[in-house]
């Protein structure tokens, strides 16, 4: 058997099996040649510890995970209870900062005490190592604080449709997800405004048995201070970094503040959890895994993405570079107009709504990022990417299993 001096460590590459990386990261180790001592065979008496210290596996490969909100001591859960209710009180935790009482009315999210879900079910259309086998744990919430007008999940995202829960009747459909569903996570879809409900829900269903890893799935314009009372209860934060310019956002998203609150929680999220890690299964269990979708004729915007999380954030951050934009939502849509007569004071009279023929020839909206994004749009971020030297994309796998 070959083995390693601890001593000889610190000038050794860490060997990581060519099968779980993807390409740009194998060729490297395979340039790599270290030189291999030979010394007496390890006993089985030697400490699982001194195994461990050789670095035999990818930094990224877990030998078992337990997750975060079960390592909370009951005072800082209590702790955490007490911020979410304050933070109910006098919302201030999204960045729109309404300071509404949630008990008693809503603010830019038309959201109050309780929460309103669209969809829970096991969901299969996430990255392979988040959806694995049986499924994400989805829990889809209606509304949103942005309103981005290509916005996918539009009949979600922009209307109060699905039924209301309190923190403890959520926490307790992520019981019935994990028991009867058989799902590898619970996955919160849009929860930027809901925040202290899902703490709330997650301390709750901890109590109740919950023991798979949370997914706090994001379009990361979240607030320092939401970020805080999240820290310990989420696993996995999953971000979606969109524009970069203050005038894209202020138009596509109306948010013009976006970009600078993306960079701020992106990498408040990365402080909290790493780079994304994985068991030997395939399933991703802790840190950050980041997506970008790119949008015709916003490469450049995504460019500036990439070489800002490579520089500010990690080069081993795992990023899925999406390609599926397509117009929805507000994208394409005829200018409403009316057909009428001028009056005299110059102004058209309100008339009928022109239909066919005569409102294809009408002004669309948004018309810029109305089609699909072409391959070479998406070929110049991911070439961005590379240049910036991330190298952890969510490509598929050269191997049967997941590409972790």
């Amino acid at each position: 058997m070959l083995t390693l001096h601890h001593h000889h460590l610190s000038s050794l590459p860490r060997v990581i099996p060519r099968v779980l990386l993807p390409t740009i990261a194998t060729k490297r180790l395979l340039s790599y040649k270290p030189h291999i001592i030979t010394t007496p065979i390890i006993t089985k008496s030697q400490s699982q510890s001194q195994k461990r210290s050789l670095h035999l596996a990818p930094p990224f490969l877990l030998d078992s995970y337990v997750p975060r909100y079960l390592q909370l001591s009951e005072i800082d859960a209590s702790k955490k209870r007490s911020q979410a209710y304050a933070h109910l009180a006098k919302c201030n935790l999204c960045p729109r900062k309404c300071g509404v009482n949630r008990y008693e009315g809503t603010g830019w999210c038309l959201i109050g005490e309780k929460v309103k879900v669209n969809v829970i079910a096991p969901h299969f259309g996430e990255e392979p190592c988040i959806q694995g086998h049986h499924g994400s744990g989805s829990v889809f919430f209606s509304m949103c604080n942005l309103r981005c007008v290509f916005c996918q999940n539009h009949d979600i995202s922009h209307q109060r449709n699905g039924m209301d829960l309190t923190p403890e009747e959520l926490g307790d459909w992520y019981i019935k997800l994990q028991e009867v569903g058989n799902v590898h996570n619970i996955n919160l879809i849009t929860p930027e405004h809901v925040v202290p409900q899902v703490a709330l829900s997650i301390l709750h269903a901890r109590s109740q048995g919950l023991r798979v890893p949370i997914i706090y799935n994001t379009s990361s314009y979240d607030s320092l201070e939401s970020l805080s009372l999240l820290d310990g209860l989420i696993d996995i934060y999953l971000p979606d970094f969109k524009v970069w310019e203050p005038s894209t956002s202020k138009r596509l998203l109306k948010a013009e503040d976006y970009a600078v609150t993306a960079r701020e929680s992106i990498k408040a999220m990365h402080a909290q959890v790493g780079d994304l890690c994985f068991t030997g299964d395939g399933i991703a269990k802790s840190g950050v895994l980041l997506r970008h979708l790119v949008m015709p004729g916003l490469e450049e915007e995504g460019k500036e993405i990439m070489r800002w999380l490579a520089e500010n954030v990690s080069r081993d951050l795992f990023v899925n570079i999406m390609e599926q934009y397509r117009p929805a939502a507000y994208v394409g849509k005829v200018k409403a107009r009316r057909r009428g007569n001028v009056n005299g004071d110059g102004e058209r009279e309100k008339g009928e709504v022109m239909e066919g023929e005569e409102a294809k020839k009408e002004e669309r909206r948004y018309a810029e990022i109305n089609r699909a994004v072409n391959a070479k749009e998406v070929e110049s971020v991911r070439k961005a990417a590379e240049r910036a030297g991330l190298w952890r994309f969510c490509d598929p796998p050269r191997h049967d299993g997941f590409n972790i």
